[in-house]
């Protein structure tokens, strides 16, 4: 079955039990990748809800976007976003391709994944969801010891969609409450 033009609820949920299964067994042991990667997923979904962005592109990107991270510390010794963005498209191209999805829709999760380190040259929905899904991990799941003083006026500069920049404050009004009990 080719995951093409249609999607139905039922796809795209076994389009995504797929692509998960595939990303633990790549991420074997690595716990925080892996959680990493399912927090990326949610973020991604609770944004999705209010964009018209291609469900079956952000779901898939949002699972395998750090995909080439296993594969960039073994070639390069580094887990560096730029190492990342050159491992990942083949990695995730043949699970993908696998999985059974759409030549455009896989070349489409390809160059999110080749670009949501830089934003250099990808600036689809599917791809500022992603983007923001992941900033929303890093900055409040990953790090939540992290300083909120300056971070509220960066929110506009760093997120690219108003769903993203909702989340974020939300996300940042939590963590001060936190902070003060």
């Amino acid at each position: 079955m080719v995951l093409g033009s249609a999607n139905s609820p039922v796809e795209e949920e076994s389009l995504c039990s797929t692509l998960i299964v595939e990303m633990k067994r790549m991420f074997g042991s690595d716990q925080r990748r892996i959680r990493h990667a399912l927090g990326v997923l949610d973020f991604s979904e609770r944004i999705l809800d209010r964009t018209t962005a291609d469900p079956l592109v952000v779901k898939a990107a949002a699972i395998l976007h750090d995909i080439g991270i296993h594969e960039a510390e073994k070639k390069y010794g580094s887990a560096a976003g730029k190492y990342q963005q050159i491992e990942g498209p083949p990695i995730a191209r043949g699970i993908l391709q696998s999985a059974g999805m759409d030549a455009e829709r896989m070349e489409h999760v390809c160059d999110i994944i080749a670009d949501h380190h830089s934003a250099k040259s990808m600036d689809s929905e599917e791809f500022r969801v992603i983007w923001d899904a992941d900033r929303l991990v890093n900055e409040f799941v990953e790090t939540p010891e992290k300083s909120t003083k300056n971070f509220e006026r960066l929110i506009p500069k760093v997120f690219k969609t108003s769903a993203g920049q909702e989340l974020a404050h939300h996300q940042l009004a939590c963590r001060r409450i936190t902070r003060q009990s």
